[in-house]
């Protein structure tokens, strides 16, 4: 909707988006621990430790809210740092402040719907999703292009309607989850006192290792969003659209490897060697066979999906000859993700840490830059980077996946501490 005001808003908010995801990734990852645990103490049968995985998910959501709203805010004071061009300080500014204030809302959500997957009750967090993206292209709708006499705000706008749609989310599954009967058998010792700090330190310890994971990544992404800004605004507007494809898609197997950690964890928690080697496997090829496919529609019909965001002949042309190279970085990464997801299940979380640190702040950043520049292959040099980056990432962490499967299938699983504590 944005790339119908002009190529300096798409920009400037895909700029502002890689800023935000950098810090927002710490949050993401401590609640990314919550499905787990909660599903392999749902298979263990403990529902009062559910129960206080819920409490202590909601607490720990507002404390790392706040944090992050006071580290994004000093930030923004200091923007022109990233020296981005002029015309897209100012409007990338105004745009990360409202999505700022959205986190608390946002990881709110995030918290909650953490915890109903792990109950494997997927579907109330997926209707108020979608429910919610309608109500964000209406706000859209009316904050960028300024209906019912509200003031055409361009990216301010879209970053407003995403304020009110992330507080709709965050309130509609609070009063689906508190008063729906299902989840209610899952909900003791609520509010009842109690110490949430052991339980808060065991969320920090999967938590902050897969926050520093997705930092590692989204940081190299923000380094080469920036590389972009330095070859002018017509090619960050083309790697914005880019960026935005593969974000819809990657979002597939995002789910599915929720899904799978969810379903392994859940197997661990019953003490099931076989289910848990069965749903690991199970999840890695309908993640490849899924993303390979739409990588190759989105191929075929790459130019009609490009002109959907932008008109502008210059903007179209960038984007279409880096198409390819980004469908290719889809599947690497959509793997990497599913096979991280799946380590989180079983709490290996340290080794796939330094994995990505090496792979894409080592490797792909430094080999993005010399591609780009040194070697002149301009945004496509960028990509090929990243795509090297991506794919040490999966392939090591695949290795040590199966090695870890392995270990699972030869050895008791009290010996691994896989069981439910």
């Amino acid at each position: 909707m944005l790339g119908h005001v002009g190529k300096n808003h798409i920009a400037a908010v895909g700029v502002a988006n890689q800023v935000y995801f950098m810090f927002m990734v710490f949050g993401l990852g401590a609640m990314a621990a919550i499905a787990p645990l909660v599903a392999s103490s749902k298979g263990a049968n403990q529902k009062r430790e559910c129960g206080e995985l819920l409490r202590t998910g909601i607490e720990l959501s507002f404390l790392i809210s706040i944090i992050l709203c006071i580290l994004l805010f000093v930030l923004i004071e200091n923007f022109h740092i990233l020296n981005q061009p002029p015309e897209i300080n100012a409007i990338a500014v105004g745009y990360l402040r409202m999505i700022s204030i959205s986190t608390v809302p946002y990881l709110l959500f995030i918290a909650l719907k953490q915890y109903s997957d792990g109950l494997m009750l997927t579907k109330p967090a997926m209707y108020i999703t979608l429910f919610a993206v309608i109500l964000n292209g209406l706000l859209n709708a009316v904050f960028i292009y300024g209906l019912f006499s509200f003031p055409a705000s361009g990216a301010l706008g879209a970053g407003i309607a995403t304020l009110f749609s992330r507080i709709f989310m965050a309130l509609a599954l609070v009063v689906y989850i508190f008063r729906n009967e299902t989840y209610s058998q899952f909900l003791p010792n609520l509010v009842s006192t109690f110490n949430t700090r052991p339980v808060i330190m065991r969320m920090l310890k999967i938590g902050i290792p897969s926050g520093i994971q997705m930092f590692f990544e989204i940081a190299a992404f923000t380094g080469t969003a920036i590389f972009v800004g330095w070859l002018g605004v017509n090619y960050l507007a083309a790697h914005q659209i880019l960026l935005g494809i593969l974000t819809l898609v990657y979002t597939l197997a995002v789910g599915f490897s929720v899904a799978g950690s969810v379903k392994v964890s859940h197997s661990r928690g019953k003490g099931d060697l076989r289910e848990v080697r069965f749903w690991s496997k199970f999840t890695i090829s309908i993640v490849f066979m899924v993303l390979l496919a739409m990588s190759l529609v989105m191929s075929i019909f790459n130019y009609e999906i490009i002109l959907l965001f932008v008109k502008e002949n210059e903007v179209l042309a960038i984007a279409s000859s880096t198409f390819l190279v980004m469908t290719i970085f889809l599947v690497i990464d959509g793997l990497q993700v599913t096979i991280i997801g799946l380590l989180r299940s079983i709490e290996d979380v340290k080794m796939p840490t330094y994995v990505t640190l090496t792979s894409y702040i080592f490797l792909g950043l430094p080999l993005s830059y010399v591609f780009a520049f040194i070697l002149d292959f301009s945004i496509v040099g960028i990509w090929i980077g990243l795509i090297a980056g991506g794919f040490l990432s999966s392939v090591i962490l695949c290795f040590r996946f199966f090695i870890l499967i392995k270990d699972i299938k030869s050895q008791n699983y009290k010996e691994l501490e896989l069981i439910h504590p």
